[in-house]
């Protein structure tokens, strides 16, 4: 079963060798006018860098060296002539009250770059406390409409590695459009009363890894929406949150598959879910197959183990009508652990498209 996340996880490997051999040309941000420890916004001085690296014919790196610098909303488009490298040695600082945020632009985004890589230990600080309050989707109509941290768009051959996301005001990191995009050592924060900060949300991507990270969020570590194929998380350590979860599904037409996610070694601590399935009552069609858990060690966790295709946060469904997101192929294999409920695992099928495929067992 784990034989394509080898292969998957090695070409990730085989890219960091690869982009190891040569020595980069080196675009440093305090050279394009990036002051540290000052009140200054780099935001021009990374725009900078990065065009000259991304027009460089050999292998680039933008580095911001270390200390602290306030930047504003950065966006950061390929096609770029050769791989590239940002390396964040520093802390990075958004603005912290959301009015000063465009409403239709994340905080820092990469788009449409073959070969990049996200580096060198820094952190990404949202300062998101003062929008937490505006994402209380059951009482405010400003709900989903906050930047996110960190937003990675149409990359392929990519590698985010060794960054810390901290008190993203939406989401920590939104995945889209994506091919072989690896994680590894990602390290979220925020705190369980963060309303909607998401760990990692993914879409309409193939070939994902997300290894050896640490997630404790306000809501969902990792969230997994339509059109994933092909999607693996190992060595993954899980709370605060509410777990790792596929969906919710089904609310919007024309959501596409998600076919093959591979969930193993992860650890859940003092979350509100652990493995989770989620789908919307009187749904559009849509399809999830081919989901498998296995050796997830949960503790203190209210719902470990949930298959709900009568997800209604806010009770404003048509519960009478059934799902028609239809689930199949889903195995959960030696999760062992506490739950803080009575009621460990909870399997509530679509009576319209009811589940087919479902098993759970012990290892044998």
């Amino acid at each position: 079963m784990y034989l394509n996340f080898k292969l998957s996880f090695a070409f990730a490997l085989l890219f960091l060798v690869h982009i190891g051999e040569s020595q980069p040309a080196v675009f440093d941000v305090t050279k394009f006018g990036a002051k540290p420890d000052s009140n200054e916004d780099i935001s021009k001085a990374l725009l900078s860098a990065f065009k000259e690296a991304c027009n460089s014919k050999i292998p680039s790196k933008v580095v911001i060296p270390k200390g602290t610098y306030l930047m504003n909303q950065v966006r950061l488009e390929g096609n770029c002539k050769a791989p590239i490298e940002l390396e964040i040695q520093a802390t990075l600082k958004a603005p912290p009250n959301p009015s000063q945020l465009k409403k239709d632009m994340e905080w820092l985004t990469i788009n449409h770059i073959d070969h990049f890589t996200l580096s060198g230990g820094g952190i990404f600080d949202g300062q998101g406390e003062q929008g937490w309050a505006q994402n209380d989707c059951k009482n405010s109509e400003s709900c989903g409409k906050l930047p996110n941290n960190l937003s990675f768009n149409f990359l392929t051959n990519s590698i985010i590695r060794d960054i810390t996301s901290l008190d993203s005001k939406l989401f920590h990191i939104n995945v889209l459009g994506c091919k072989n995009l690896t994680f590894i050592g990602v390290n979220i924060k925020a705190p369980a009363q963060s309303l909607n900060t998401d760990g990692i949300h993914v879409a309409r991507s193939r070939g994902l890894n997300i290894t050896n990270s640490q997630i404790g969020t306000g809501d969902d570590c990792i969230s997994i929406g339509d059109g994933i194929q092909q999607m693996y998380i190992t060595n993954v350590t899980c709370g605060p949150g509410h777990g790792i979860s596929v969906g919710s599904l089904g609310k919007t037409p024309g959501e596409l598959p998600v076919v093959g996610v591979f969930v193993q070694n992860c650890t859940f601590i003092d979350t509100d879910n652990g493995v989770r399935v989620k789908t919307w009552p009187a749904s559009h069609n849509g399809v999830v197959r081919d989901l498998h858990y296995e050796d997830i060690i949960v503790q203190n966790v209210s719902n470990p183990v949930v298959i709900d295709q009568l997800y209604c946060p806010y009770n404003q469904c048509k519960k009478d009508l059934p799902s028609q997101v239809k689930i199949s192929k889903v195995s959960f294999k030696n999760i062992r652990g506490t739950s803080r409920t009575q009621d460990a695992i909870k399997i509530n099928c679509s009576k319209g498209v009811p589940c087919e495929g479902v098993t759970l067992r012990n290892r044998t």
